[in-house]
C-alpha cells in the first residue's frame, strides 16, 4: 500500500502517482490502465496533456474489469491558462470531467499562474500557450483572485473535492492566502536535486500546503526539447554520486531520487511506459536514506529550472518565474 499525505481539505492523496505529461494518445489507455494493474492510483492529468480522453478510457477499463473502484482512484487535472477568466472555469472543468468519464476530480490544479485571452475549445484544443497557435501571446485581464473564486466554487458544487495550485512562487502563494475562503491543498513544482526550491518548501510546510514534485529526473525530461542546459548537464540517472547512494542501498539511481523526495515529505508523480520501471517507482518507499546522503543530493542544487515558457520558445512576455 502506497503511504497517503493528509490535505488541509481532510482528504487523502496517495504519496507516489503517475504522471501523465507527454505519454502519447496513442498509449495513453494502455499505459492508464498497466498502472492500475502495477497498483498507482493517483494520476496526474491536464487539459494541456492532449490525452484526457484516453486516460479515462484506461480508468473505464480497469473500473469496468473490477481492478479498482472510482473511488479508490485520486484523478488530478489542472486549469489551462486560456481558461482563466471566471466564466470559463467551471465549464472547462465539466469538459475536462467528460473527457476523463468522471463526475468529480479528486484534486483540481490552476496549471500556471498566467491568464490568456481565451480560446474556444472548438476552434484549438488543448489550446497551447499562443492565441493564433503559432506565436502570439496574448494576456487576459482575469486576476488570480477571479479564478481562485471560480475555483472555490467547483467545490461547493462537488466537481473537485480539493483544489490548489501550480507552479507559483512564493510571493503570489502569500497573497492567495490572504483572500482564499478554501486554502489551496496542494502545490505542485518542478522539483529535483538541481532545482530544490527549499524556501518555497519552507513557506508550503508552515501554511499547511502539500507540496507535489514533478520532473523528479532533472534534466531527463527535457532533452528532447534541444534546451542546452538540459543537454549540457550531467543526467542525474548518471551521476557516480547518484550511483554511488543506490548500490550502498542496492536501489537504481530513479528510486534514489524518488525517495529523496518523498522522505522529505514531498509527493511524487513519476511515469514509464515500462511494466518493470512502472513497479520499481511505485517501491521506493521500502527504504530510507541516511540524513547525510539526503545532504549530499540536496547539495546538487543550482536553482536550475527547465520548465518554463521561455526554454520552449523564444517570447518576452511570459518571464513569470523572474
Amino acid at each position: 500500500m502506497v503511504p497517503a499525505i493528509k490535505l488541509n481539505s481532510g482528504f487523502d492523496m496517495p504519496q507516489v502517482g503517475f504522471g501523465l505529461w507527454k505519454v502519447d494518445g496513442k498509449i495513453a489507455s494502455d499505459v492508464v490502465y498497466n498502472a492500475i494493474k502495477a497498483g498507482y492510483r493517483l494520476f496526474d492529468g491536464a487539459c494541456d496533456y492532449g490525452n484526457e480522453v484516453e486516460c479515462g478510457q484506461g480508468v473505464a477499463r480497469a473500473i469496468k474489469e473490477g481492478i479498482v473502484k472510482r473511488e479508490e482512484l485520486f484523478i488530478v487535472s489542472k486549469l489551462w491558462n486560456t481558461f482563466h477568466d471566471g466564466d470559463r472555469v467551471e465549464p472547462i472543468v465539466r469538459k475536462q470531467l467528460a473527457d476523463w468519464g468522471v463526475d468529480y476530480f479528486d484534486l483540481y490544479l490552476i496549471h500556471f499562474p498566467v491568464a490568456l485571452e481565451y480560446v474556444d475549445p472548438s476552434v484549438r484544443y488543448p489550446p497551447g500557450w499562443h492565441f493564433d497557435g503559432k506565436s502570439e501571446i496574448r494576456p487576459s485581464k482575469a486576476t488570480i483572485q477571479e479564478t481562485w473564486t471560480a475555483m472555490e466554487s467547483l467545490v461547493e458544487k462537488g466537481l473537485a473535492k480539493s483544489i490548489g495550485v501550480s507552479n507559483f512562487q512564493a510571493q503570489l502563494l502569500y497573497d492567495l492566502l490572504r483572500y482564499a475562503k478554501i486554502r489551496p491543498a496542494t502545490l505542485q513544482i518542478e522539483h529535483h536535486p538541481y532545482l530544490v526550491q527549499q524556501n518555497l518548501l519552507n513557506l508550503a510546510k508552515a501554511e499547511g500546503i502539500a507540496v507535489t514534485a514533478y520532473s523528479s529526473f532533472g534534466p531527463a525530461s527535457f532533452r528532447e526539447f534541444n534546451m542546452e542546459h538540459a543537454q549540457k548537464l550531467q543526467p542525474l540517472l548518471e551521476d557516480a554520486t547518484i550511483k554511488s547512494i543506490a548500490d550502498k542501498y542496492n536501489k537504481d539511481p530513479a528510486q534514489v531520487l524518488l525517495r529523496w523526495a518523498t522522505q522529505r515529505g514531498l509527493a511524487i508523480i513519476p511515469k514509464s511506459s515500462r511494466e518493470a520501471t512502472m513497479k520499481s517507482n511505485l517501491n521506493c518507499l521500502d527504504f530510507d536514506l541516511s540524513e547525510e546522503d539526503i545532504k549530499t543530493i540536496s547539495a546538487f542544487d543550482r536553482g536550475i529550472r527547465f520548465n518554463q515558457p521561455t526554454n520552449y520558445f523564444s517570447t518576452e512576455n511570459l518571464w513569470i518565474f523572474g
